[in-house]
């Protein structure tokens, strides 16, 4: 379904859960068919497609992920949802946690040698991992060949998602994405969760900033209680059947 040549076109495909604490409950494959512990951008989605078909009339609720619980707040106009600010939890450094291999810590722009060339890598995990290199000109990586080296690299049991990452002032971030599973996408949600909490962390912006991707942005938030904010918007592309 999401080839996209022989099938739909998509980074993935999401599917409605039952759930036994009545939230509602998402699952996420990547296009390579691979399971995904959470999406951001997916999660924007799935929070428009249930309140659109009238799964719910609450403009606030729980989405469950392998990653762990998200909760959404819909701005809705006319009964279209158009914006979509979601909780997507606290986020973990500690190798362990990632998971990366090596000694105990955080991983703050740690050198990573991949073939003949040697990255800095900030790392973060906000319900899935993220390896974060920042760089001059994001748009002058050849993400191709970069990214699923990277991706695989031996140091990521679990592999990995790869951002590389321009400053553009204290709010403002652009980043190109390799996403674990997908490959180069236009944009990403936890993505641009992951970005922006390696420059928040290595002290490169403020606590909240837009993320510019290759379509749109999205407004990003390390708040106070230690939970990180994705906002943004969720737009219906087509809808048909897909045949047995």
């Amino acid at each position: 379904m999401s080839h996209r040549h022989l099938g739909a076109g998509a980074d993935g495909i999401i599917l409605i859960m039952p759930d036994e604490a009545q939230n509602f409950r998402m699952r996420i494959f990547n296009a390579d068919g691979s399971e995904a512990e959470t999406c951001g951008n997916g999660i924007r989605c799935f929070a428009k497609y249930v309140y659109e078909r009238v799964m719910t009339d609450k403009t606030e609720f729980v989405i469950d992920t392998l990653g762990g619980p998200n909760g959404v707040s819909l701005s809705v106009d006319s009964g279209e949802v158009v914006f979509v600010r979601s909780n997507m939890g606290a986020p973990k450094f500690e190798r362990s946690e990632i998971p990366m291999e090596g000694p105990e810590g955080r991983v703050l722009e740690e050198a990573l040698t991949v073939g003949d060339e040697t990255f800095e890598v900030t790392c973060a995990n906000i319900g899935n991992p993220h390896a974060v290199i920042f760089v001059d000109d994001a748009t002058a990586i050849d993400l191709a060949d970069l990214g699923p080296k990277i991706e695989n690299h031996p140091a990521f049991p679990q592999r990995t998602n790869v951002e590389f990452v321009s400053v553009i002032d204290r709010q403002n971030i652009t980043m190109r994405i390799w996403e674990r599973g997908s490959g180069i996408t236009m944009a990403s949600g936890s993505g641009s969760c992951g970005a922006a909490l390696a420059a928040m962390v290595t002290d490169r912006v403020e606590k909240k900033i837009n993320v510019h991707l290759v379509y749109g942005q999205l407004g990003i938030e390390w708040a106070e209680d230690g939970n990180v904010y994705q906002e943004g918007p969720a737009t219906e592309v087509y809808n048909g059947e897909w045949p047995d």
